[in-house]
């Protein structure tokens, strides 16, 4: 059983968006969703009853069940988080250098063709998807 694809079809149906999973040491089952306005302690208890009956019917072993916010540093995943996101704060690891550079920390200022333009210090910096090893916003306050 695929368990992303499990994820993206049914958290949308309930009015969520799945933005990440993990599986952790122990057999520990994380599921990060956001939904616009935000989630709720509410929101977390509704999913995990219906994931929890979900996994059940579908024979998705697992120890434990987390559901969860994916916090004000949220991952950036898809191309739709970028477009989502233009003019936050952002920061972005690399697999290979740009610039002799692997980490960047600026705004995002768009995506187009697959390509994150980001803000760093005053130069605009040319970031493809296929590139990025990890990337999160930066909470401003």
């Amino acid at each position: 059983m695929d368990v992303r694809l499990l994820l993206e079809n049914t958290l949308p149906g309930l009015g969520y968006e799945l933005v990440d999973f993990e599986m952790t040491p122990g057999g520990g089952f994380r599921v990060f969703m956001d939904k616009p306005g935000g989630i709720t302690v509410e929101d977390c208890v509704a999913v995990s009853n219906h994931l929890t009956r979900l996994f059940m019917v579908e024979n998705v072993d697992y120890e434990r069940l987390e559901v969860s916010s994916p916090g004000l540093d949220r991952p950036l995943k898809k191309e739709a988080d970028y477009v989502r996101f233009t003019g936050s704060l952002a920061k972005i690891r690399t697999r290979l250098p740009i610039d002799n550079q692997k980490r960047f920390q600026g705004r995002i200022t768009g995506i187009a063709d697959g390509v994150v333009s980001l803000e760093v210090e005053g130069r605009s910096v040319a970031i493809p998807l296929s590139n990025i090893d990890k990337a999160r916003l930066e909470p401003e306050f």
